[in-house]
């Protein structure tokens, strides 16, 4: 076989066919092998390679460009691994393994990315990655993925939004409405007109993230499950989000009750009001637009129903047909069937308003039946607690059905209603304290039944 071996003329060093050894006796064991001290400014190995050191080597550190590598150990084994410039890369066909006790990260972190389906790639507890669908951080608990809040603690703080209802002054024929209005929770005022709804309509509820806000269902007497959304702090029409469950068959989401973490929104019961309700329980990403989905089922048939959240857990109160003094809860980032919290002080009241902070729950005035009146009392429950709610300790203004809320996490407000006429006033309660409703300002014009959401309720904070 012929040899081709060329040294010594200028820097060509040719081997061709057999094995080479430098400073060695004997047969080679590799087709380069060095014993001793070698040192070089560039090399290059091409094909597939393999690097194995071993404790002859005079010096472990091994030099790459400006970075420095210490080789500890035998076939490949890294010690420690120092990058002082650049950026180290693990192809996505590999597996890092580290035994790490703590990461020191001096700029930024980035966690893996990608949509809600390559999800499945990971069923790993305490997983991290981010969630490019929804725009969030979430974590995987070994068992469902969660997602992280952006807020702690909203403060008394934010922007409360109302749509639709029902005017005035004829209570008994009025129309539908597709006004918007907001006011500033943490300051007092009169209502200032944001824009209008696609959909004339009232009964209906609402739910909310810090960004923004979905409202669902109502109608009366042609219930819809229509959903459209607005962006809170910019003022501007309604836009078309999706549908609630129920349409195909044939059940009507007027009067259902909502409630939202600051990712997921919740609404439960409702129906062609006042002649049947409903035990359907869907859900939304509010930051995906999208028809609800099938959440599970509450204990009983409920429409017109109080709520509390505290982000986590969302408490669903009285209402009819068939609610009575019962209160279910859910865990919002979970799905399933409602299971039972307690009861009420006063016997199947609804129709009122209600508002939150990431303790206490309260609910305020009302329809009642047995004998039929409009209440004006407020009570409130412990959200985590369990148990029956709880008189506040005051009162609204006067006896009121179909009064809107919505809250940040130290007031509540309520809005409008009718007794037996429209009113316009706005109320409010410093959640965490007791006491009767004071005014802070009045609505566009006297209405009832709208959908009240804010960018502060009791739902941010949780998952």
């Amino acid at each position: 076989m012929a040899v081709i071996r060329r040294t010594g003329f200028g820097t060509v060093f040719e081997v061709e066919n057999e094995k080479v050894g430098i400073g060695t006796t004997g047969n080679q064991t590799n087709t380069v092998q060095v014993l001793g001290e070698t040192k070089t400014s560039s090399a290059l190995v091409a094909g597939l390679s393999t690097l194995t050191t071993y404790q002859g080597f005079v010096n472990n550190n091994a030099e790459f460009g400006n970075s420095n590598v210490d080789i500890n150990s035998q076939s490949g084994t890294l010690g420690n691994i120092e990058i002082c410039h650049g950026d180290f890369n693990v192809s996505s066909a590999s597996t890092l393994t580290s035994s790490v006790n703590e990461l020191t990260v001096t700029n930024s972190f980035s966690v893996p990315t990608g949509d809600t389906d390559s999800r499945i790639h990971c069923h790993t507890a305490g997983s991290m990655r981010f969630n490019q669908n929804l725009g969030t951080l979430e974590f995987y608990t070994g068992d469902e993925w969660r997602t992280v809040n952006s807020l702690k603690d909203t403060g008394n703080r934010g922007r409360a939004v109302f749509a639709g209802g029902r005017g005035s002054p004829n209570p008994q024929t009025p129309a539908d409405l597709t006004a918007i209005e907001f006011v500033n929770i943490a300051s007092f005022g009169n209502a200032v007109k944001f824009g209008e709804l696609i959909t004339a309509t009232s009964r209906g509820t609402a739910v909310s993230s810090e960004v923004r806000g979905v409202f669902g269902g109502g109608g009366f007497p042609n219930e819809n499950n229509v959903m459209e959304y607005i962006t809170i702090a910019s003022e501007g029409n309604a836009l078309d989000f999706g549908d609630l469950t129920g349409e195909n068959s044939g059940v009507d989401r007027a009067c259902a009750a909502g409630a939202s973490s600051s990712t997921r929104g919740v609404f439960a019961g409702g129906g062609s009001y006042p002649s049947a309700a409903s035990n359907i329980i869907d859900y939304i990403q509010i930051s995906t637009i999208g028809n609800a989905l099938d959440f599970g089922d509450l204990t009983v048939e409920r429409a017109g129903a109080n709520v509390a959240t505290n982000g986590k857990k969302m408490l669903i109160g009285t209402g009819g047909s068939s609610g009575g003094t019962s209160i279910d809860q859910i865990i919002i980032q979970s799905k399933g069937n409602a299971t039972d919290f307690g009861g009420v002080t006063t016997y199947n009241k609804f129709q009122g308003a209600h508002c939150s902070n990431s303790v206490r729950g309260i609910w305020a005035g009302g329809q009642m039946h047995n004998p039929y009146h409009l209440t004006s009392a407020i009570e409130f429950v412990t959200i985590e607690s369990g148990g029956n709610a709880i008189d506040f300790g005051g009162t609204l203004f006067e006896g009121l059905r179909e009064p809107t809320g919505a809250c940040n996490q130290v007031r509540g407000i309520f809005a409008g209603g009718i007794n037996p006429s429209g009113v316009n006033t706005i109320q409010f309660v410093t959640i965490a304290a007791s006491g009767s409703a004071q005014d802070f300002g009045d609505l566009t014009e006297p209405k009832r039944l709208s959908g009240g959401l804010s960018d502060s309720h009791g739902g941010l904070g949780g998952y």
